[in-house]
């Protein structure tokens, strides 16, 4: 299990939020964000600076830019030099405002891109934060196969050689989707919630031992694969053993732990002849039933209890 710690590229968020650069002499390659977090600059454009939080982003909305046009030249290049000056990652105006002169010629100076969309500065923050705080989140790599089976994030894990790529294959074949094989990355994106995404150099990728690598999405389709999922159930697989005591009714849950969040694990015990990707289905039909307020196992330990109770 591998730990990695994030950083976005300015250039990235260029790309994926679809920005207009407005200081293209400003060099980017070395430019990066470690913070999911934004700021709106007002109180800094004011002069007061105490807590000001100069790594994250900063966005100039409608607000903000009033302001600055209400104040005279002289004044308002000191306002910029002061604020620049704090080596912030970018500034972003939104609503399809231009930045003056000014400011740009400021930013040249202090080698800080200056940024522009059309968005409206409410809509495109929450975007922004919101896959900000996917790429940044704590991430660790773990060996195992992530798969949307009806819409449940199973990530099935096991020893090497267990069959954890056969039984996937199987399911893709049944209709569901493959994340990731081999390697998932797991980004803890809220205290509720974990994601899982494939690296790229193995997207789409699965091995098969005796046959070798294959690429579902060109065997199978689009239709096969996604990028992301959220992991709602864990299952490992391991050799069946004779010594071993298995859950057979399932009245209590066991949980895996990543990155502090808890997720619902069951154990299958492999034999020949098992269908895995049925079981796995099953697994994650019943999960499902769970998440809607129905437990198979305890409606039949009220059963045996009602009928105890009549004898």
């Amino acid at each position: 299990m591998n730990m990695n710690n994030n950083e976005v590229k300015i250039k990235d968020i260029i790309e994926k939020m679809d920005l207009k650069n407005l200081t293209p002499d400003v060099e980017l390659e070395d430019k990066t964000v470690a913070v999911p977090d934004i700021n709106r600059p007002a109180l800094q454009l004011a002069g007061y600076y105490d807590h000001f939080d100069s790594e994250r982003i900063q966005i100039i909305g409608y607000v903000e830019y009033s302001y600055m046009q209400g104040i005279d030249e002289e004044r308002r290049i000191k306002i910029y030099d002061d604020l620049l000056a704090y080596n912030i990652p970018c500034i972003i105006f939104c609503n399809g405002m231009e930045p003056d002169q000014a400011l740009l010629d400021s930013a040249g100076q202090h080698n800080t891109p200056i940024f522009q969309t059309g968005r409206t500065t409410s809509s495109f923050m929450a975007e922004l934060i919101r896959w900000m705080n996917v790429q940044l989140a704590p991430c660790i790599s773990i060996h195992g196969v992530l798969v949307d089976v009806y819409g449940v994030g199973v990530l099935i894990m096991g020893d090497s050689g267990v069959g954890k790529s056969e039984a996937a294959l199987e399911l893709i074949k049944r209709g569901h989707r493959l994340v990731t094989d081999d390697v998932v990355e797991i980004r803890k994106v809220s205290e509720d919630t974990l994601v899982g995404t494939a690296p790229d150099i193995t997207r789409h990728f699965i091995e098969l031992r005796g046959i070798g690598i294959v690429d579902v999405k060109t065997l199978f389709g689009v239709q096969s694969v996604r990028e992301t999922q959220n992991i709602d159930l864990v299952i490992t697989l391991e050799e069946w053993s004779k010594d071993k005591e298995y859950d057979r009714l399932g009245l209590e849950e066991e949980y895996t732990e990543f990155l502090g969040n808890q997720i619902v694990c069951h154990t299958i015990p492999i034999r020949p002849g098992r269908n895995l990707a049925i079981i796995v289905e099953s697994a994650a039909i019943n999960h499902r039933q769970k998440q809607m307020g129905y437990n198979a196992a305890q409606e039949l330990y009220r059963r045996v209890q009602e009928n105890l109770a009549k004898r």
